[in-house]
Formats: structure tokens, C-alpha cells, sequence
């Protein structure tokens, strides 16, 4: 999936953070999030949180949303969908995702909030070790007639 002349996206850069602030969206958020796993998790940034023995990408994720989902729900968020990915139907051909997720939240400010919450970023090892690649859009609602 990811070229040697392509980088990862695992974390947001302060342009992409500041954009999202300035967007100033109203209402509840949610956020489509595009997983690549590692064949085996990488605990290196972690090493207080690898299991013994090493376990897959994926199975990193699952400790993620075990330790993050009872946090994020006490905040006003939830997890909406999670569900295995694949190629697409339309998009690159090349590009293929393990995991999709649809995580909601309140508003911006919750989720924004949620990003320096003690509980959560102890356990942001997880996901870190799990990922190879991902892509997160933050979307809005559109409400219909």
C-alpha cells in the first residue's frame, strides 16, 4: 500500500490540525478513519504496553478500541461502524484498506478535548503499534429537507 517514495499518515501535522480548528464545524462530527495494519505491531515508542508475545497489527488495533471505547463514551462519543475494508469501487486501485471506522462525537470541541485526555493517550500506544498507514476525514453533518 505504501510506496518507498510515499510516507504514512498516522498522526495529524499542526497545518492539518489548525485547518480542521478554522473549519469551525457546527454540531456533531464524525470521523471516517482508513486502516492499514502492520503484519506485527511495532511497541517500539510503547514498550511498557507490548503484549508477550508479539501480536498482529490488528489485533493492536482491538486492544486500542478496548482501552479508548469506555473513554470515548463517557465523553459523548461513540463508535458508529467498524468493518472490514478492502479495495475500492471507485478510487485507486492500487490503495487497499484493512479496517474502516466511523467514530462520532458531540462536536469539534469534544473531540478536540477527547485528543489530550489522560486515559486516552495512555493507551495511544495501541494504536500506534497497529498502524501502518491510515487516512482520517473529518465530516459533517448535512441535514436532508
Amino acid at each position: 500500500m505504501t510506496t518507498p517514495n510515499q510516507k504514512p499518515y498516522l498522526e495529524p501535522t499542526q497545518e492539518s490540525g489548525k485547518a480542521f480548528v478554522e473549519r469551525q464545524m457546527q454540531g456533531p462530527i464524525y470521523m471516517l478513519n482508513l486502516l492499514k495494519f502492520r503484519h506485527i505491531a511495532n511497541y517500539v515508542g510503547t514498550p511498557h504496553l507490548a503484549p508477550n508475545p508479539p501480536i498482529s497489527g490488528r489485533d493492536a488495533f482491538y486492544l486500542y478500541i478496548q482501552h479508548t471505547l469506555p473513554l470515548l463514551r463517557e465523553t459523548g462519543g461513540d463508535l458508529v461502524f467498524l468493518g472490514e475494508g478492502g479495495r475500492f469501487l471507485i478510487g485507486p486501485e492500487a490503495e487497499v484498506w484493512d479496517m474502516v471506522m466511523l467514530v462520532r462525537q458531540a462536536s469539534a470541541a469534544p473531540f478536540l478535548a477527547f485528543q489530550t485526555h489522560p486515559g486516552y493517550l495512555a493507551g495511544l500506544g495501541h494504536r500506534t503499534a497497529a498502524l501502518e498507514d491510515s487516512r482520517l476525514l473529518p465530516l459533517g453533518e448535512i441535514p436532508l429537507g
